[in-house]
This record gives structure tokens, C-alpha cells and sequence, in this order.
């Protein structure tokens, strides 16, 4: 079955170009001039992607958006606004309101293909990943080795698709879990634990699912706005994880990686010990790998500057027990193999 997309837009023209560019992809298109249509519509249907105009007489974009998070049965389906605006108020508004990402007009076809395709296919692997974890969960405890396997394999395809939203970072979560097992290794933590930190470094960023491509690759300095809605993975994350309730504590990375042991970090501001340890390790792991890893706006730091940051960050930002094994662990990699290749 072919994927089906709305586009709501008032404009004739722009509804006629944006069904012919999809169409030329077999993709289904339905068209309509407003959101009050929009809203009739999907009492009905449910198309796999909307494409809304931002500004419309009647209901405009952001009412329409509002009206469509509100109704239960259409709350999750994807929308990406399409605007002629080219200010960060609209964007910032429009993320705000839900919306995955943002379309410019006039429509560069090869743009909008691969944005449209890209947000279906995330959002279906979301879907996939939630169904098949409560689908395993299920079964009888003779398949439980079996199925968590599976889901090993389900996470680390996940954690590839998360890393992919980013042009400049390659195995950053593999890095990041890989890293924070080890150093839970150290700290003397049972396998158990252990194991249990590798999953949840491996989804730590599951949240960037819903940050948009233009933010998350920007070469330049992001807005406050813009930084405002990087800020919002941790709780995105989070929300996303808490549903898998076989491993109640998966979530515990993805929320508190960005918190500070002095309290200054977020989403919730806490500190020291009220910090979780697992997300204390993630929190050093996931610095350390950015640091080692090619930005767009640097390339890998030198392994001298990481260490010497790790070491300033001792107390204040990390929690010194875990920045000291890092250390070690630094200190000990003298060809300065532990970072992105």
C-alpha cells in the first residue's frame, strides 16, 4: 500500500505542484483548501503525512494544528507546515504547536520528497519499534531469551536511525553505550547493571526523533529558540521510553544525560546524587564522545584538550568518581583510539 499524504493550502497552484511532485513517487495525495475541510476530513481518513499551510483565511495553520492535537484519534499523525515565512518566530511557534518540521515555498521537489519520506519513515519506525516491544513482551517466558535478542537488534537499528538525523556524527549512541558500559564496568557494577546502562546509552537520544533535520545540522549558531527546542529531547525521550514497561528504567538515560552534578543541566535542574548513576555515567560518556567526534562546526578535538575538559568539568558538571575512571580511561588510550573514526 502506497504511503498517503493531505495537503491543506488555500493556493490552487500550490496544491496542484505538491500533488504532482508526490504523485511522481506513487504516492497518494489528497488535496483541500482549509483547515475547517482538514478538520472534516479526518474524521474519517487517515492519511499517513499532512502537509498544512501555515497561513489560510478561516482556520489558519496553527488553529488547525491545535484542533488536530486535540482530537485523540488524530493526535499523532505527523504534520509538516509548508510557509513562504522565512523567520524563527514561525518556525518556533509551528514546533511548538507539534508540527515535525517545516517545508519552504515555492517547493523545491527533491526537498520535498525527502523530507515527506524521511518524517514517514521515522515515525514508522517509532510506531514499529513501540508495537513490536509490547508484541515480545507477551510471549511466554521460554521465548524470553529469544526476544531479547530481538529487541537488542530492534534498539541498536533504532539508535542507527536516530544517529542518521545527524550529517556530522556516526555511532555516537553505540560510542556512548559502549562507553558508559565500560565505565559502570569499572565503577564495579554487576553485568546485569551493566548491561542494563549499554541499553540505555544506546537510546539516550531517542528524543532527537522529533527534532527537526534544519536544526539538528545547522552550521551556524542556533537561536535561542532553536536551542530551546534541542532542549526538549531529554523529556521527548523520555516520554517515549516510559511506555516499554518491561525495562521501566530505560528511560532514566534519555531523560537526565544533560542534567549537571552542580545543577545547572536540564530538563529538571537536579544535581549531585539526586542525579541517577546511570545517567551520571551516560552524562560523562556522551560529553566525551562529542568532544571526540567531528562537529559542523570543528573536527575532533585534540585528545589532550579532552582530557584537560573532563578534568575542569570534575565536580561541576560531572560527578568526579565517574570523570576520574573516564580519565583513567583516557590516560590509558595513548594512540587515542576511542573516538569517531
Amino acid at each position: 500500500m502506497s504511503d498517503w499524504i493531505l495537503v491543506v493550502d488555500d493556493d490552487t497552484s500550490n496544491l496542484k505542484m505538491a500533488s504532482r511532485i508526490l504523485c511522481s513517487e506513487k504516492i497518494r495525495v489528497s488535496c483541500l483548501k482549509s483547515g475547517e475541510d482538514a478538520i472534516k476530513f479526518l474524521q474519517e481518513n487517515r492519511p499517513d503525512l499532512i502537509l498544512l499551510d501555515v497561513h489560510m483565511p478561516g482556520m489558519n495553520g496553527f488553529e488547525t494544528i491545535t484542533a488536530i492535537r486535540e482530537n485523540k484519534v488524530t493526535a499523532d499523525i505527523p504534520v509538516i507546515f509548508l510557509t513562504a515565512d522565512d523567520d524563527s518566530s514561525t518556525e518556533t511557534k509551528g514546533l511548538e504547536a507539534g508540527a515535525m518540521d517545516f517545508i519552504k515555498k515555492p517547493f523545491i521537489p527533491e526537498v520535498l520528497l525527502l523530507r515527506v519520506r524521511h518524517t514517514i519513515d521515522l515515525i514508522r519506525l517509532q510506531t514499529n519499534l513501540t508495537n513490536e516491544v509490547e508484541k515480545k513482551t507477551q510471549e511466554v517466558t521460554a521465548q524470553h531469551e529469544k526476544i531479547k535478542r530481538m529487541s537488542m537488534q530492534i534498539v541498536k537499528t533504532l539508535s542507527g536511525a536516530i544517529d542518521a538525523k545527524d550529517t556530522y556524527t556516526n555511532g555516537h549512541s553505540t560510542r556512548v553505550a559502549d562507553y558508559s558500559k565500560e565505565i559502570a564496568r569499572r565503577a564495579g557494577f554487576s553485568e546485569e547493571r551493566q548491561n542494563d546502562i549499554y541499553m540505555m546509552g544506546l537510546l539516550h537520544d531517542v528524543g532527537k526523533i522529533g527534532v527537526p533535520d534544519a536544526i539538528i545540522n545547522k552550521p551556524a549558531k542556533l537561536t535561542d529558540e532553536e536551542y530551546s527546542v534541542i532542549q526538549n529531547h531529554p523529556v521527548l525521550g523520555a516520554k517515549i521510553l516510559k511506555n516499554i514497561t518491561e525495562f521501566p528504567k530505560l528511560s532514566t538515560g534519555a531523560r537526565w544525560h544533560h542534567e549537571r552534578y552542580d545543577g545547572k543541566g536540564y530538563p529538571d535542574g537536579i544535581s549531585g546524587e539526586d542525579i541517577p548513576e546511570e545517567a551520571r555515567i551516560i552524562a560523562i560518556a556522551d560529553a566525551y564522545d562529542a568532544m571526540s567526534s567531528r562537529r559542523s562546526y570543528r573536527d575532533v578535538l585534540p585528545q589532550t584538550r579532552v582530557h584537560d575538559e573532563v578534568q575542569k568539568g570534575k565536580g561541576t558538571q560531572f560527578d568526579p568518581v565517574f570523570a576520574d575512571i573516564m580519565l583513567s580511561m583516557i590516560e590509558e588510550d595513548t594512540d587515542y583510539q576511542m573516538r569517531e573514526k
